[in-house]
């Protein structure tokens, strides 16, 4: 079984690049007023969890990482 994930976006470190909603825009968007990065999903598993990994190894500020809950 695979377990959940949670996505973990530090703003204060995130430059606005938006790779994470060009990955999935289901589960990331971007702040109206800054750019930064919206965690739409907290949780994600199976393919969601899959387009989340992509998105923290793609993300060039590193605010980006996934952790057990």
């Amino acid at each position: 079984m695979v377990k959940d994930m949670r996505i973990n976006a530090d703003r204060d470190v995130c430059v606005g690049a938006g790779q994470c909603v060009l990955t999935d825009d289901a589960i990331f968007d971007q702040d109206d007023a800054e750019g930064t990065v919206v965690v739409l999903s907290e949780h994600v598993d199976g393919e969601a969890l899959e387009h989340a990994r992509t998105a923290v190894d793609i993300c060039p500020s590193g605010a980006l990482s996934l952790s057990d809950d």
